[in-house]
């Protein structure tokens, strides 16, 4: 349990950097969404990269994407994928 909070707040911190706004949470995943990129398209792209998120197109969290709490080196891959789209 120790392990998913230190992971969950360090993919809070680095996505917060890459201009994402994370809800709070308390559970094994977090709910973003980013100033300028569109979910639906985010969640798209990643999946091309072989990196799955939940997107639910629900009016309410159309803009947001569940990101699951993974180890280490799974969030590194996934911050290394974001990058990729930002660039």
């Amino acid at each position: 349990r120790a392990k998913v909070i230190r992971n969950r707040n360090a993919l809070t911190e680095s996505l917060t950097a890459l201009g994402f706004n994370c809800l709070p949470s308390s559970a094994n995943f977090l709910l973003v969404s980013h100033k300028d990129l569109d979910a639906k398209t985010i969640a798209a792209q990643l999946r091309e990269q072989n990196i799955i998120v939940r997107y639910f197109a629900i009016p309410r969290i159309s803009q947001f994407l569940r990101i699951s709490i993974g180890s280490e080196q799974e969030n590194q891959l996934l911050l290394a994928a974001i990058k990729t789209l930002l660039a």
